[in-house]
């Protein structure tokens, strides 16, 4: 019982981390479009010090496990797997935005080929998993200790590192938190479930946690921009790994929480079939943007923006139930068996992976 809940509240958690993801393109493109900030823009700020802090640790939370697997389980499950995700969809993409919507088929071999090094647009997560995943994998086996991995991991995070190179950078600044996800993983379930055994204390402690928050973004100053925040005391090296790290337990907590309460079983649904909304939100995303900002009928920019949203979430779920009725398409969604090492089934489709 106690390790369904574990799975439970760590669905949930993905459930906001992408859901939270999905929020700040769509926020952030429908305000750039239009070259002013909206009111949602206050939302995505203030949870711009945990949202991606979130998203790599609890990627992180059962990697021991497949670690102990093996090499061949562990690149299956957490390579291989994002390397094709990342190739399959970089395809799709290019092909429809750049070969297709511009007419330009040089320009979008081009593209494919430059995105083998840098990562191409919202697909850039899957890049970076595969390389923060190689990581932690050389640290087991050079024997690392998690607190050496934990301090040259926080070091990198509080430079901070700024070569130009979007993979490296984006290495450097989060790769902290997905091995805090993984060395910390047992010290995360225990605070968790006391979270759960002790639900009163536990939201005077997020009702605390949320006012510092607020305060370390929005205060002494902060600049809320089209496609941007400046934050506050959040933006200082040292303080803001420690308010991802602060806000990353704060959802773990809350996901806690809510994650046995039937109200939110869709939420668990959707951090379990998390990969289909984060590889497939950004095309209806960009559809709906255009024609709603075209078509000038919705002027708010609010609307425009939760629309939007709300579009970008629900399509890929129906292509999903599209392929799963039908039977074509399983590709999308599912590594095929003759691409697996050794034989190993596919893992359940989603951002897990599940152990």
């Amino acid at each position: 019982m106690a390790e369904a809940r574990h799975i439970g509240w760590v669905d949930s958690a993905k459930g906001m981390s992408i859901l939270m993801v999905v929020l700040l393109y769509a926020v952030y493109s429908v305000g750039e479009d239009m070259g002013q900030a909206g009111l949602l823009h206050y939302a995505v700020g203030f949870m711009s010090p945990f949202r991606m802090p979130d998203f790599f640790a609890v990627s992180g939370l059962f990697l021991s496990r497949t670690l102990a697997k093996g090499d061949t389980h562990f690149f299956d499950r957490r390579v291989f797997h994002y390397v094709y995700f990342y190739l399959l969809w970089l395809v799709i993409h290019i092909v429809l935005k750049v070969a297709l919507a511009e007419g330009d088929p040089a320009g979008a071999l081009s593209q494919a080929l430059w995105a083998l090094v840098e990562p191409y647009g919202v697909l850039w997560f899957l890049y970076v998993l595969a390389l923060v995943n190689l990581a932690v994998w050389a640290f087991d086996r050079l024997k690392v200790p998690h607190w050496l991995g934990l301090a040259g991991a926080a070091a990198l995070q509080i430079a901070p590192v700024e070569t130009g190179a979007y993979a490296i950078d984006q290495f450097s600044a989060y790769f902290v938190y997905f091995y805090a996800g993984y060395a910390l993983a047992p010290l995360i379930f225990r605070l968790v479930e006391l979270g759960q055994r002790h639900r009163g204390l536990a939201v005077a402690g997020l009702l605390a946690w949320a006012y510092m928050n607020a305060i370390a973004v929005f205060l002494p100053t902060h600049t809320l921009l089209p496609a941007g925040v400046e934050m506050g005391l959040a933006a200082l090296p040292g303080l803001g790994l420690v308010y991802g790290l602060l806000g990353l337990m704060a959802l773990f907590t809350l996901a806690g929480l809510v994650a046995e309460h039937p109200a939110f079983a869709w939420l668990r649904w959707i951090g379990g079939h998390s990969l289909m909304l984060y590889v497939a939100f950004a095309l209806p995303m960009t559809a709906t943007r255009l024609v709603l900002l075209k078509s000038g009928l919705i002027a708010d920019q609010t609307a425009i923006t939760v629309i939007v949203l709300a579009v970008s979430v629900a399509m890929p779920f129906l292509l999903y139930a599209m392929v799963k009725r039908t039977g074509i398409g399983g590709f999308l969604f599912e590594r095929p068996a003759v691409l697996h090492l050794d034989g190993l089934s596919a893992p359940h489709a989603g951002l897990r992976p599940a152990e």
